[in-house]
């Protein structure tokens, strides 16, 4: 079981993603288990005040140290030891492998900036931060649905299938062969013959040799962080060679 802490001022966000589809049944089941915390509810003030106008000057408001760092330590203090994780444009990117690495938690508690970020004094109280890609949303509530998302899916009992984790892309550093289902044609396009050979041999070659093709056409940077085998190298010069060939024609 991995609990996920989240210390936001939008707690209404995570009600619609929380409450549907595989998340919901992984909750229902005591997989996971997800609690949200109003940072207005760690404020000192009558008023709840959560920001102010930044030091030296600027456009738009700045989150204040006190409230956010009083609910990290009061959550600290009566859960445990949580691994706090600032969601934040200047955090390591997270990718496959990072979903997986913070996996091996069983308790993780984010933080949401909102504005123009958080006070930087807060940074003395997190683990580490964390960033969903080179853009810029209006606060860090969607980009934690996303990491929790991820994550989710290497907790075993989350899904229905194990091997499904095991076989997607990124996985092993590739993008994922293509998938087919019912029925065998769909306008014209017909499934790949081999897929309905019961030939497990030729069916397991396809996919690697698909899952290859594709890296390499939409993602040849993953290429490089992969360890290929020399069936895989063939496979691959096989594929650079037909894609020569193809914009030739």
């Amino acid at each position: 079981m991995i609990r996920f802490d989240i210390l936001t001022l939008f707690p209404d966000m995570f009600q619609s993603p929380l409450a549907s589809s595989v998340l919901k049944k992984a909750i229902d089941r005591g997989v996971i288990k997800v609690r949200v915390f109003n940072i207005r509810d760690f404020t000192m003030d009558k008023h709840r005040v959560v920001d102010d106008s930044p030091y030296g000057g600027g456009s738009g408001m700045v989150m204040k140290a006190g409230p956010i760092v009083e609910g990290i330590e009061r959550l600290k203090s009566t859960n445990g030891s949580p691994r706090v994780i600032l969601m934040t444009p200047q955090g390591v990117p997270f990718d496959h492998s990072q979903a997986k690495r913070l996996s091996q938690y069983d308790h993780l508690l984010f933080v949401c900036g909102r504005y123009e970020g958080v006070d930087e004094r807060v940074r003395g109280y997190v683990d580490e931060e964390v960033s969903i890609g080179d853009y810029i949303l209006m606060g860090g509530e969607l980009a934690v649905m996303v990491v929790i998302d991820a994550v989710s899916r290497f907790v075993p009992g989350v899904l229905g299938s194990e091997e499904s984790v095991l076989e997607e892309s990124f996985a092993n550093a590739l993008l994922e062969y293509p998938q087919y289902t019912r029925p065998r044609v769909f306008r014209g396009k017909r499934v790949p013959e081999v897929l309905i050979s019961g030939d497990h041999r030729q069916i397991t070659h396809w996919r690697r040799r698909e899952a290859l093709k594709r890296t390499f056409i939409r993602r040849p940077d993953l290429l490089e962080k992969v360890n290929l085998s020399e069936g895989d190298l063939a496979l691959l010069e096989e594929i650079k060679r037909e894609e020569r060939e193809a914009r030739d024609n």
